[in-house]
């Protein structure tokens, strides 16, 4: 390696930090958690799942040139969520006004206890869920948005007891984004 060559990398490598330094995250005192300004509330908590009896059905592929089975779901719970964008959300500009919702999504896993025990041996979990909400818009701080849910599901322990992780995201006027994993539990 001759002299330049040298000289190159060494400013490269004393440029590194200077680099990364710009690059580097805000102040973690500047930092704002999502659960600093969106506040959940759950009803009923737990939910109360009772024998799914409306006909609600899913289909089992079986593969292997063996027919499809249609089964009903064994249960189905129904609970709603209450989301309000608190005083916090406008603190030290964290979001610009309005907020959509933009995605609700639900995954039901089998529990017992209120802890997950994932299913073993390829069997896995079936459910759908329906939602209806009272808005997707936050129009400003302090505003709250109701989603009402449905959700059918059979699970390989052949219980009732579920943990019902819903996924929302949101999107501020300015595009920022910020997404929330929400648990509910469903009784045994």
């Amino acid at each position: 390696m001759n002299r330049s060559s040298r000289l190159a990398l060494v400013l490269a490598m004393a440029a590194l930090p200077l680099l990364t330094a710009c690059q580097s995250p805000t102040d973690p005192d500047d930092t704002v958690d999502v659960d600093d300004f969106l506040e959940i509330a759950v009803a009923p908590n737990p939910a109360i799942a009772d024998v799914a009896t409306d006909g609600k059905t899913y289909r089992v592929v079986r593969g292997n040139n063996q027919p499809d089975e249609i089964l009903a779901y064994d249960w189905k719970t129904s609970f709603t969520l209450t989301l309000t964008l608190n005083s916090q959300a406008d603190d030290d500009d964290v979001l610009e006004f309005p907020v959509d919702l933009t995605t609700v999504s639900v995954v039901v896993k089998q529990a017992s206890g209120g802890i997950v025990t994932p299913p073993s041996g390829g069997e896995v979990e079936y459910y759908q869920s329906v939602t209806q909400a009272s808005s997707n818009r936050f129009a400003a701080v302090n505003t709250s948005n109701t989603i009402a849910f449905e959700v059918w599901y059979d699970l390989p322990s052949l219980r009732k007891e579920a943990l019902v992780t819903v996924n929302l995201a949101f999107k501020d006027t300015n595009g920022k984004t910020f997404t929330k994993a929400y648990d509910v539990r469903v009784a045994p």
